[in-house]
């Protein structure tokens, strides 16, 4: 597969990446833990070497630990701290203390002896981010760490962090049908050398075509509680799928695959992680980074996006207060 370089990290990765979350939190009951590891690993078999995961995400530090461990030199795991006592609803916590105690329980967790990429999971308004960067600093020169990243921070945020200690990647939802970053976000991160790692590319399932306005979601499915998946709303975005799969098949390709290359099209040094539990899905995924579309293409597809609303808002109204500080 295609490697890209985030930003001028200097650190390279697949051009597409896994998302892991959704393999054992968010999306409903996790999935069977060794269909999960053979996921996971099938991945790497296929050419991606950027894995994403967090201390919140329950069990799946564990898991990528696992599912990776004979894989150790060959792949980049990613993960994140930041929520207090790991816990994604439990308010933030990104004190120097914290983040020291994350470094080493994850370490454990993932078996490594360094975390290649350590996330912000979201800006903390109690700690001062150069505090966060300074101790993220001190831990990569201790060798425990090897870079630093931010989830979905403002620009400021990103410029202060940034003045401390580089800031490999930043990692923010982004795709089709969020497209907030491209005002203030790429021409920053493009200015200082940054590479973006878009979470939800294929807008939390709905760009795939495979969620209609009918769809049941399980009770622990966290997209119960986003206004952009109510029945009405599904209804009104159906709209932007129905595009998507115009244009796919035009391509000989899927709508979800689409919704990658586009993605992939808008700068070199930007890497998506779409999740799956299927196999099959994760080969349509990987298999993006086949598909090119032209400038007169991507002009055509952004004329017929912009004539289309997307409804509902991406977060709920209390989600959404820890986002882009």
């Amino acid at each position: 597969m295609e490697q890209r370089e985030l930003g001028r990290s200097g650190l390279r990765v697949s051009a597409i990446g896994f998302g892991c979350m959704g393999l054992s939190y968010g999306y409903g009951p996790a999935a069977e833990r060794q269909s999960a590891i053979r996921v996971i690993q099938a991945a790497v078999e296929q050419g991606v070497t950027l894995f994403d995961t967090a201390e919140a995400y329950g069990p799946n530090e564990e898991l990528v630990g696992e599912a990776l461990a004979p894989f150790r030199d060959q792949v980049v795991i990613a993960t994140k701290f930041g929520f207090r006592n790991g816990d994604a609803h439990a308010g933030l916590d990104s004190r120097p203390e914290r983040i020291r105690e994350v470094v080493e329980q994850s370490l454990k967790r993932l078996r490594r002896e360094r975390l290649d990429l350590f996330y912000q999971h979201r800006p903390d308004p109690n700690v001062p981010i150069e505090d966060v960067a300074g101790t993220v600093q001190e831990l990569i020169r201790e060798g425990k760490v090897k870079h630093f990243g931010l989830s979905e921070a403002g620009p400021e945020t990103i410029r202060r962090a940034h003045a401390v200690q580089p800031v490999a990647a930043l990692q923010s939802e982004y795709s089709m049908w969020w497209r907030e970053p491209e005002a203030e976000i790429l021409p920053l991160l493009e200015e200082l050398g940054i590479g973006f790692v878009p979470f939800s590319p294929l807008g939390k399932g709905f760009l795939t075509g495979a969620i209609s306005e009918s769809t049941r979601f399980d009770a622990s499915d966290f997209r119960n509680t986003v206004p952009r998946f109510t029945p009405e709303a599904r209804k009104a975005n159906t709209a932007l799928v129905e595009l998507l799969a115009k244009i796919a098949a035009g391509k000989r390709a899927t709508a979800a695959q689409v919704a990658l290359a586009w993605l992939l099209a808008q700068k070199p040094w930007i890497v998506p992680i779409p999740g799956t539990t299927k196999l099959h899905r994760l080969e349509e995924n990987v298999s993006a980074a086949a598909v090119r579309l032209t400038a007169d293409e991507l002009r055509e597809v952004n004329e017929a996006i912009a004539r289309i609303p997307v409804q509902g808002d991406r977060y709920s109204a209390d989600r959404q207060k820890l986002v882009g500080r």
